[in-house]
């Protein structure tokens, strides 16, 4: 099973969205709210969405290596698959 992790703000409606996708689909995923982090947290989890080359922007999805932003069940699904 691949590795999902999902970047989140507690208050988005897209990251409730790309939460309840996964758990529909039954995949189990780790999900870090970013607004309830502490500021060196917070500092780590921006420098690894831009290592990424995204912006800070949710919600962000890491599945195994490889990262998207937003919420895009067809991505999802591509990245579950390994397409």
């Amino acid at each position: 099973m691949k590795k999902v992790t999902i970047y989140a703000l507690s208050t988005c409606l897209w990251c409730r969205k790309t939460k309840k996708y996964f758990e529909e689909k039954k995949i189990p995923f780790e999900a870090v709210d970013y607004d309830k982090q502490d500021e060196e947290k917070q500092k780590a989890m921006t420098a690894e969405m831009k290592a990424a080359g995204f912006n800070c922007s949710f919600p962000f999805v890491r599945i195994d290596g490889e990262c998207t932003q937003g919420f895009d069940p067809a991505e999802f699904d591509r990245m579950l698959d390994g397409k």
